[in-house]
């Protein structure tokens, strides 16, 4: 499969790319390494290039080490992503802040003498000598955006990272950051059931700043295949996914699925391309422990839709007010 590529920032990556936190144990689920190893190599096999992680996603770095043993050997045919914070130092003040989930609240510590840390454990994870794509997952709720960006620039400037991207930000702190060093990308929640901040997609346009999507399919809502979710299954913190607002939200999502079961395609590609035609720069990073998921997702990318398909669209999503918070913040 040749998928299209996209540019984040004159970073070119896959027009979708691999969301891995999913191959962590504890967030959807549990999972053993080889199954995840065999899903992060499939998708690698089938074109997507930007492999996005974490060093909070799975206990002590799992998830960028996992990655880095898959892709070992592999590792030109990759954009490593990944983002810090999360994994405040023993010793450091963790900075919380209130968020929309059952947990209440996060915390990060994103201080400038931390930042070369966490780059460069990092970097050890994965078995690399550069980080192409670094993210604050967070921006610290005490410490300017700048000052942390700061610390990213000094980092660019060793080689050790290629591109600085932003996550969870609103316009103002990406118009902040981009005029101490300029930003490839901003990861922003995005999707047919949570809309981008319309003012954060125009500063990005504005300022040539790529979007990375993540949530892209509502966390498997948007694949029309979700029942029930476990206690064991991050998304048990996400009111939407509350047993009788899933209900709710399913039976409001039929027009949408109607339009897909016309098309030929499955809700989750009408999600995913249906995105694509949002903004020339966006790249969703949906993920999937399924191979089989996996290819399907990628292949939303060769999907065209027409103006009148579009508008169809928009008129069953103007149906479509899930119920329940959805957004992370």
């Amino acid at each position: 499969m040749i998928i299209p590529t996209r540019s984040l920032g004159g970073l070119d990556v896959s027009a979708i790319g691999f969301g891995a936190m999913v191959l962590s144990p504890g967030m959807y689920g549990e999972i053993d390494d080889e199954t995840a190893a065999n899903a992060l190599n499939h998708a690698v096999d089938a074109g997507a290039t930007l492999i996005d992680s974490s060093d909070g996603y799975g206990a002590d770095g799992h998830n960028e080490k996992l990655i880095g043993n898959a892709v070992r050997g592999r590792r030109d045919e990759v954009v490593l992503a990944t983002k810090f914070g999360f994994r405040v130092p023993e010793g450091a003040e963790a900075h919380t802040f209130p968020v929309n989930y059952s947990f209440g609240e996060l915390a990060v510590n994103a201080e400038p003498r931390y930042v070369r840390g966490y780059a460069e454990q990092s970097l050890r994870n994965f078995g690399t000598d550069r980080i192409d794509l670094y993210y604050p997952h967070f921006p610290d709720p005490v410490v300017p955006i700048e000052d942390t960006v700061g610390a990213v620039a000094e980092l660019v400037e060793a080689g050790l990272v290629r591109h600085l991207g932003l996550s969870n930000v609103d316009a103002e702190q990406l118009r902040l950051a981009h005029a101490v060093h300029p930003v490839s990308a901003v990861q922003a929640q995005w999707s047919m059931w949570q809309p981008i901040e319309p003012e954060l997609l125009a500063t990005a346009r504005e300022l040539g700043v790529g979007v990375v999507a993540w949530s892209p399919l509502g966390s498997g809502f948007l694949t029309g295949k979700v029942g029930a979710v476990s206690d064991s299954d991050f998304r048990s913190n996400i009111p939407r996914f509350d047993a009788e607002k899933l209900k709710t939200n399913n039976d409001k999502y039929a027009p949408v699925r109607a339009v897909a079961a016309d098309l030929g395609v499955s809700p989750g590609q009408l999600a995913l391309a249906w995105l694509l035609h949002q903004h020339p720069a966006v790249v969703p990073i949906p993920g999937s422990r399924t191979p089989a998921h996996i290819t399907e997702n990628l292949q939303a990318a060769e999907i065209e839709l027409t103006g009148e398909t579009l508008a169809r669209v928009d008129d069953a999503l103007r149906e479509f007010a899930p119920a329940g918070e959805g957004s992370l913040r």
